[in-house]
């Protein structure tokens, strides 16, 4: 699955014959390849791609040495996409946006915005325990009674509590691709992808 490495721009209304229907605006790429994994040597087939420039005295030592070795631009993240078989690629090869076509649809994973420790209302949409009382005390947005009397006589194991909430790898499948504009590098898809506006996507044709 070839794909560019981008950044969420944000969303906006995107107007058709049929009526208008949001959509999501990606900076996608140019993402130059820095090595090229083969099925012989590493045991799959796959392009490391490169995304964002960064000065080389931000970088370290042995990353510094291995842009190097490979003979191309530091960049500031690497990303592998695998492939079913070896295409006709070179390492300092750049793939663009133009890699795409309007109407092809793609898949974005993306992480999700971190809610930090959230409790069971926002992480699993709880409703409390009601409404208040004269006697009360912060307890609107409890869990509530957890049921156990003699058996089992402890809270099974998997129950929905709080605890940590967001900030995972989402995947978005099946959106298509609106309007291609390669001297911008912006790519229009329909629906909504994850992530915060700025944050990071992979888009997999």
């Amino acid at each position: 699955m070839l794909g560019l490495i981008g950044r969420k721009v944000g969303m906006t209304s995107f107007f058709t014959p049929e009526g208008d229907i949001a959509c999501t605006i990606i900076e996608a790429g140019p993402c130059p390849i820095v090595n090229i994994r083969t099925q012989e040597r590493d045991g799959y087939i796959a392009l490391q791609l490169g995304y964002g420039s960064v000065k080389p005295k931000h970088l370290r030592k042995p990353l510094s040495g291995y842009f190097k070795k490979q003979g191309v631009e530091p960049v500031r993240l690497l990303k592998e996409f695998r492939l079913s078989e070896p295409g006709d690629f070179q390492i300092g090869q750049v793939l663009d946006v133009r890699l795409f076509g309007e109407g092809d649809v793609v898949s974005i994973a993306g992480w999700t915005k971190g809610r930090g420790f959230a409790g069971v209302v926002k992480r699993h949409g709880f409703a409390g325990v009601g409404g208040r009382t004269h006697g009360q005390h912060n307890r609107e947005r409890h869990p509530g009674s957890m049921g156990s009397n003699t058996f089992p006589g402890r809270v099974w194991k998997g129950k929905r509590l709080a605890g940590r909430y967001g900030n995972e790898r989402v995947t978005v499948e099946n959106l298509s691709v609106l309007k291609v504009i390669p001297e911008k590098n912006i790519l229009v898809v329909s629906g909504a992808v994850p992530g915060p506006r700025g944050g990071l996507l992979l888009i997999y044709k």
